[in-house]
């Protein structure tokens, strides 16, 4: 996955994103054999592995990973996958789910803000602040207009987050509506499955063009110099795990971290 121009897929600031413009699948010949997505991810993972100790032990920037996708777009599942090999050290995913009663009572960046990366973490949010402005928007609880303003908060929050360090990559888990139906009824026909079904995954379904429509307008508002969006390929599961994989590894070699300095000369260690 390494000849992936990822900046083709990076959604520049300013555009106006159509989701139905964009391939939910990835050309055949980049769709990996089962072999070649083990290698692959294996190696990817290797490299991540290291790159995220660098980054634990130098405790000077971090990274925050954003995934959304709409239901069964395969956050969990890219988790699995892309973190299989990594150290748990600095690393751990935040799930957001609806508010509780306090954190409605605050701004809706609030409970998001508690979960950022400190220096030296990585981050992953499964699903997070853009929640707000996502399904509030398509179930009626705020208002487009106000959907307009919180896309300016969030863009104030994310260049405050790169500011203090943060690295902030965004990724949309692009599925098809006919994908969607495939994995919904998978998971209808499994019983180990039934757990992850809720009746908000159907009812969402039926407002799938709304939902599309959230989408683009927050894509379109928000990806920025600061904090890129990115439209990752899903309906392969393979695809998409070595996209991110990738991306990731990118990402922090363009980070140019640094192992810190050892704390005494080690020149004048001797072992018995």
């Amino acid at each position: 996955m390494e000849h992936i121009d990822y900046s083709s897929w990076r959604i520049k600031p300013n555009s106006s994103v159509k989701l139905h413009e964009i391939d939910t699948w990835p050309k055949p010949k980049d769709v990996p054999s089962d072999d070649a997505w083990r290698a692959s991810l294996h190696k990817l993972g290797d490299k991540l592995n290291k790159l995220q100790g660098t980054l634990y032990a130098g405790k000077s920037k971090g990274l925050l990973l954003v995934l959304q996708g709409m239901d069964t777009a395969g956050k969990d599942g890219l988790i699995r996958s892309v973190f299989t090999h990594i150290s748990p050290l600095g690393v751990r995913a935040e799930a957001f789910g609806a508010p509780s009663a306090l954190e409605k009572s605050h701004d809706f960046l609030w409970r998001i803000h508690q979960k950022t990366p400190a220096l030296g973490d990585m981050v992953i949010f499964n699903r997070g602040h853009y929640e707000d402005v996502l399904v509030t928007r398509v179930r009626g609880w705020v208002t487009k207009e106000t959907c307009e303003k919180r896309f300016e908060d969030i863009k104030h929050f994310e260049s405050m987050l790169h500011d203090a360090g943060i690295t902030v990559v965004k990724c949309y888990l692009h599925i098809s509506k006919a994908e969607q139906k495939k994995r919904l009824q998978a998971r209808l026909d499994d019983p180990h499955k039934h757990w992850k079904l809720q009746p908000s995954d159907f009812e969402d379904r039926l407002l799938w063009p709304k939902f599309a429509e959230a989408y683009e307008d927050a894509l379109s508002a928000t990806s920025t110099p600061d904090a890129p969006w990115y439209v990752v390929p899903a309906d392969s599961k393979p695809y998409r795990d070595l996209f991110v994989a990738g991306l990731l590894v990118h990402t922090l070699e363009n980070m140019k971290l640094e192992m810190p300095q050892p704390l005494f000369d080690l020149s004048k260690v001797k072992l018995d």
